[in-house]
């Protein structure tokens, strides 16, 4: 019988190689079901890798738990064999993680650890420990366990130091940052693991880093994040620099790698000729050895390439090499998010640090690129226009939620770099974009609402709705848990509360910021207080305390202009401490201020700035005397007050106007109980595999649509960055 297995493997691989998958699984499954019973380590050896294939070609993911489940009953019969009881327990752990089935994933992963310590399996068995700890820890994560997620992944150091692995030390040095990023609890614990990870990175010599890639983006993306949080904007740069550089190098060197790819696929498809005369099949076949040499030294990989018997460290969406930035060594395999999404997430980081300085034609095409990226990986997941959350197979709800977030986050900065340019029609259409995708994926992107709703006080208060503007900056505080969004929120209504100008609106305006004032300190960075000490001063100005408005705007300014570079923030100070000078009659400074404000406005293209700067300097030229001035600056103000004029009353006149400044909630499509019947029951994908038995039957999700919370969006709001 083993014979007959041997050639059923034979065959199996034969298919796997032509692509076949739907033969592959059959001539395999032909061994499970046969009525002549197999020596049981065949059998596991054969479940094994169908549940492998399964995971990584279908949405299969009970039926490949089902093999490994069975293959653990068998294993418990078989002496030793740890290679294979590790690999089943690691493989099943994914699966339960696929389904949402935590406790059982926990399970099994301390039955994995406890069997990598009673087995005294030397260097593999820490290997295998490694594995298990950083599945653990990302288990515990879900769960909102973030201490028992470092101790695990802490395990996970200690075992990587014992067998001297300082890239699968760094895996895990880079988890225990994200970790402490995400609960941010103590700031000397955070700083502490940022330095750990500094430390890791360097006893890695230099020539093993080049293989590293994933490892590189990870931790770099980790520093920006920290250093975002702590608005060190000046330290961002070189992170940033470091990245953007290193993902043209690494798509240059994927170029180079279709390139021989094809060249090479080309060849074989010569080489398959009956015809061709022996000279020439002999001058081809040594020109295919050089090129297979080329592609092995350029990808670090075999002719054949990898072979894993684990599938993608995350979800199943099926991925070649190429499209990975591996963060550890087989059998971790770890991803901490495809390679596309990485690289979205650098031009995102070069939006997100070029849009306060003004950069914003590098950020229009940055933000334009990783949006085409990230619709094209959705178009791969099945979202297409149409598709909604319910629609949704279970297992691609993660990948799915990741780059909707990502999606998200660039319409957001696309909203924010419109209105600063005083483009509203294009903001509209950025918002309503927004809009419409959480109206389909409510409960992915539930995060997104008060983000949202924040936007739209943003829109309403550029196009001089002030009321409608502080009721959205204060809808989007309540739908938030973020201390942060809300204090910024909260100080946002203010503002529009004072452009509003009376006194009731100003007692408002105080109701709102004086909270926040009180609590400054207790803020990481200083982004709160640059804003509330903005909307402080600019209070007191309206109510004429000039000399205590000064030194808080003038506080305000010198914090803005050193850790945030917030350019547009940077000129509104400037203007109102321009205005100030000016009532105070220090011409001379009000002078220097304005000009420099001025010189902010236009690098914006912030046209409501440059118009209240300039009549500002038209007051200041009246105040003096300078009547050339005062006219050549009045028909300045004139022109810019026109171009104004016609780009609000575009956007008052657009179909989406009154919709976004409306002082209603969008309303969100509630699944009814037929939708959530559908959810559990998965939609009628069909999986172009010819397996009634396997992959081409729909998977029953275990989980309704009222569990994408626990399941997803918890999981992103915790693990993912």
């Amino acid at each position: 019988m083993e014979a007959v297995a041997e050639g059923l493997w034979g065959l199996a691989d034969y298919h796997e190689k032509k692509g076949e998958i739907g033969k592959v699984i059959k001539c395999l499954e032909a061994i499970c079901q046969s009525l002549v019973s197999f020596l049981p380590i065949v059998e596991v050896k054969t479940r094994l890798r169908i549940a492998t294939l399964l995971l990584r070609h279908s949405h299969n993911v009970n039926h490949a738990k089902a093999h490994l489940e069975r293959s653990q009953l068998l294993l418990k019969s078989i002496p030793s064999c740890f290679e294979l009881k590790y690999r089943a327990y690691s493989l099943l752990s994914q699966c339960y993680h696929l389904v949402g089935a935590i406790p059982s994933q926990k399970q099994i992963l301390n039955k994995g650890l406890e069997l990598t310590t009673s087995s005294g399996d030397g260097f593999g068995g820490k290997l295998w420990s490694c594995n298990f700890n950083s599945q653990l820890a990302n288990a515990l994560i879900i769960e909102g366990d973030y201490q028992g997620s470092i101790s695990a992944l802490q395990c996970g150091y200690i075992c990587a130091t014992e067998i001297h692995y300082p890239e699968l030390q760094m895996f895990f040095a880079t988890s225990i940052l994200h970790v402490h990023l995400m609960q941010w609890d103590d700031a000397s614990s955070v700083e502490r693991a940022v330095n750990k990870c500094d430390e890791v990175w360097e006893s890695i010599e230099p020539d093993k880093k080049q293989y590293c890639p994933g490892l590189l983006f990870y931790n770099e993306l980790l520093h920006i994040f920290y250093l975002l949080r702590l608005c060190d904007y000046k330290n961002v740069t070189q992170h940033v620099d470091k990245l953007d550089d290193a993902m043209k190098v690494d798509l240059q060197k994927m170029r180079h790698i279709q390139e021989l790819t094809n060249e090479l696929n080309a060849l074989n498809q010569s080489l398959s000729r009956s015809d061709l005369h022996y000279r020439d099949r002999s001058a081809l076949s040594e020109k295919q050895a050089r090129l297979e040499e080329q592609l092995s030294n350029v990808t670090g990989l075999s002719a054949v390439g990898k072979e894993y018997l684990e599938p993608a460290y995350f979800g199943n969406v099926r991925r070649d090499w190429g499209d990975k930035l591996e963060l550890a060594p087989h059998p971790i395999d770890g991803e901490w998010l495809p390679k596309s999404a990485v690289y979205a997430l650098v031009d995102l980081m070069v939006v997100i640090f070029g849009r306060p300085k003004g950069l914003f034609k590098e950020c229009g095409k940055r933000i334009q690129s990783g949006m085409q990226t990230i619709q094209e990986e959705l178009a791969k997941l099945g979202i297409t226009d149409g598709v909604r959350e319910v629609d949704l197979q279970h297992s691609a709800i993660w990948m799915a939620g990741v780059y909707l977030m990502l999606l998200m986050q660039f319409l957001e900065n696309k909203v924010s770099v419109e209105l600063t340019r005083s483009e509203f029609v294009e903001a509209q259409e950025a918002l309503v974009q927004m809009r419409n995708w959480f109206i389909r994926f409510p409960t992915i992107l539930q995060a997104c609402e008060s983000i949202i709703e924040m936007l739209r006080g943003h829109y309403a208060h550029s196009v001089g709705c002030y009321s409608e503007a502080a009721f959205h900056f204060i809808e989007a505080a309540k739908l938030t848990q973020s201390k942060s969004m809300q204090a910024m929120c909260q100080v946002y209504a203010a503002v529009s509360y004072i452009c509003i100008g009376d006194a009731e609106s100003s007692s408002q305006a105080l109701d709102l910021i004086g909270p926040v004032y009180r609590i400054l300190d207790s803020f990481v960075g200083v982004r709160e207080k640059t804003n509330a000490l903005f909307a402080y001063g600019f209070l007191l100005m309206r109510q004429q305390n000039l000399q205590e408005a000064r030194v808080r705007l003038a506080t305000g300014l010198q914090i803005t202009h050193t850790h945030l570079g917030n350019l547009q923030l940077v000129s509104q100070y400037l203007t109102i401490l321009g205005n100030l000078a000016l009532a105070l009659h220090d011409t001379g400074q009000a002078r220097e201020i304005l000009r420099s404000s001025l010189t902010l406005a236009k690098k914006l293209y912030d046209i409501p700035t440059q118009i209240w700067v300039l009549s500002n300097l038209t007051a200041l030229y009246q105040q003096v005397g300078e009547k050339g001035n005062e006219m050549e600056n009045f028909e300045y103000q004139k022109k810019k007050a026109d171009e104004l004029q016609k780009r609000l009353a575009d956007a008052h006149s657009s179909i989406y106007h009154i919709e976004l400044i409306d002082k209603v909630k969008f309303e969100v499509h509630q699944l009814h109980e037929l939708d959530i019947k559908r959810a559990m029951a998965g939609p009628s994908m069909r999986v172009n595999l010819d397996i009634p038995e396997s992959v081409g039957l729909v998977t029953p999700s275990p989980t309704t649509s009222s569990r994408f919370m626990d399941l997803d969006i918890g999981r992103r709001g915790k693990k993912k960055i």
